[in-house]
């Protein structure tokens, strides 16, 4: 019955969050008001569910997430490289994406920075991967999460662009289970957008 009911405390959120996703991309024209509503209920529901750990000082969340943060960007551009070495329309693809769903004013900036990748990285790594570890081990929750984080992006159509958010969610939900650090993990993200979107863009 425990089981049972960690199970559907598990489901019925990635119901939720993958609904009003999908409608989100649906709808590109109203996309951010939509993800930002679905994003702030999600993380509404990690902070009720009390699992967020933050086991770092203040000043070694900011060093290692600046530095992870980094590596991360230099590992995704990496994988941006071969992939288009792997496939010509790939840049077509993620110029297609980022036009469409990108952020391209002050506000959505605001609204990636100091909302989405928070809560983002609550839901995703400190609900729904903590969920999991309920019914597998942390590398294979670690696996599945990634999974399911990405998969909106290959049901939109941009199977490209949800291999590298699985690879950069694998490294996220790897660093939080090993540092045990959820602003850590926020730091890191915050980091890499930056790096992508406004100093070293590569796309």
């Amino acid at each position: 019955m425990k089981l049972g009911n960690q199970f559907i405390r598990l489901l019925l959120p990635l119901i939720f969050v993958y609904a009003f996703i999908y409608y989100a991309y649906e709808e590109s024209d109203i996309f951010w008001y939509i993800y930002a509503f679905t994003m702030l209920t999600a993380c509404a529901i990690s902070l009720i569910s009390n699992q967020i750990k933050d086991e770092l000082p203040v000043w070694r969340t900011l060093l290692f997430g600046i530095g992870y943060g980094t590596v991360l960007y230099g590992i995704i551009r990496f994988l941006y490289w071969i992939l288009n070495m792997v496939n010509d329309d790939f840049t077509k693809t993620t110029t297609k994406f980022i036009s469409s769903f990108g952020p391209n004013n002050i506000w959505h900036y605001f609204l990636l920075l100091f909302i989405l990748v928070i809560c983002e990285e609550m839901f995703w790594r400190g609900y729904i991967q903590q969920k999991l570890k309920t019914f597998v081990s942390p590398i294979i929750a670690i696996s599945i999460s990634s999974a399911l984080f990405c998969i909106f992006f290959a049901i939109s159509g941009y199977f490209s662009i949800s291999i590298v958010a699985f690879i950069m969610s694998i490294f996220l939900g790897a660093l939080y289970e090993w540092k045990k650090s959820m602003p850590l993990v926020i730091v890191a993200h915050e980091v890499f957008i930056v790096l992508l979107f406004l100093i070293i863009p590569f796309f």
